[in-house]
């Protein structure tokens, strides 16, 4: 865990989609820190790790849209943001599927919002806006590097990309002082979307039963621990502060280990020491088969590199789970 250092000591951070996946851990690590978060939150998540701990008692948080572009501006004014980082998003690929028009309306509409009230904001001075590794779409390029053109052809992998797009405008246009992440898929304690792959499989074996592919488990993805990506994504404000010469450029964030679905949850079964064996449905569709991405920029330029191997966040993850699931 981070300590308090002279950067983030009580500086005001804007953090959205703080009650996900990513942003709780994000928050904790910016609290421990010394940062002064502030929250948009427009649906209240007990669940969440923001409202389900003492975090909510320790950051300011703002009911309200991130779709609404006048709200957000009323945040950074009010509370002098200095950092933004934007994570709030539809994240769920068989959502985007059944609904696109939702998932455009928070990633795409939400991204110009956020960008138009930081141009409009002059305390502002770095923005860090996620994209994913989703918006390179299909490409025959193995690993994927940040200059492949974005390519998404699936709701939520074109969602990204136009974001992407976005946030690269309003720093050639206006100067914004943006940068983009692009990461694997992540992985971690925290994430209570059951059908995801890793929680999904772990709370089926804790619980006796055989964990459910709904792929033919062939599909091969770039796992990305989420202590990691909440490192990852301080690192990159920092760097922005010092080197202003890094905005508007993109950075991919990745373990660099390509592992097939069926081969995370045997890896996840041998962490756990269970002898259940999948349930292989072949279901899935809409989706890129093959996925791998470079970090060779981001440990150049940034001096970058992962804080856990694959084996130890995985262990560390069935560990919060197991915790979980036992209260």
């Amino acid at each position: 865990m981070a300590g308090p250092n002279s950067f983030w000591l009580d500086r005001p951070v804007l953090v959205t989609g703080a009650t996900g996946f990513l942003g709780g851990w994000l928050i904790k690590r910016l609290l421990s820190a010394g940062a002064a978060p502030v929250c948009p939150v427009r649906d209240w998540v007990p669940a969440s790790q923001l409202l389900g701990s003492d975090m909510r008692e320790r950051v300011n948080i703002a009911r309200g849209d991130i779709t609404d572009q006048l709200f957000l501006e009323r945040c950074l004014g009010e509370y002098e943001v200095k950092t933004v980082f934007h994570l709030a998003a539809q994240s769920i690929v068989p959502i985007a599927n059944r609904n696109p028009l939702s998932t455009f309306e928070s990633n795409i509409r939400g991204t110009w919002s956020l960008l138009e009230a930081c141009r409009r904001s002059p305390e502002v001075e770095q923005v860090v806006v996620a994209s994913s590794d989703k918006a390179y779409g299909e490409q025959e390029t193995l690993p994927y590097h940040e200059e492949l053109p974005l390519a998404g052809q699936f709701p939520y992998d074109v969602s990204k990309s136009c974001a992407d797009l976005l946030a690269r405008s309003y720093y050639r246009t206006y100067g914004l002082p943006v940068v983009i992440t692009r990461c694997g898929n992540f992985f971690g304690g925290g994430d209570l979307n059951w059908n995801r792959i890793i929680p999904g499989t772990i709370r089926s074996v804790l619980r006796g039963n055989r964990p459910l592919i709904r792929s033919d488990g062939s599909y091969i993805r770039d796992y990305f621990y989420i202590e990691d990506g909440a490192a990852a994504y301080m690192l990159l404000a920092e760097k922005l502060a010092g080197k202003p010469e890094l905005a508007g450029e993109a950075f991919n964030f990745s373990n660099q280990v390509q592992l097939t679905v069926l081969g995370l949850v045997q890896k996840i079964l041998e962490v756990m020491q269970s002898d259940l064996v999948p349930d292989v449905r072949g279901e899935a569709d809409h989706e890129i088969i093959h996925q791998y991405l470079s970090a060779a920029k981001a440990r150049r330029l940034l001096g970058w590199a992962p804080l856990f191997s694959l084996e130890e966040a995985l262990g560390r993850t069935v560990d919060w789970y197991r915790e979980y699931l036992n209260r």
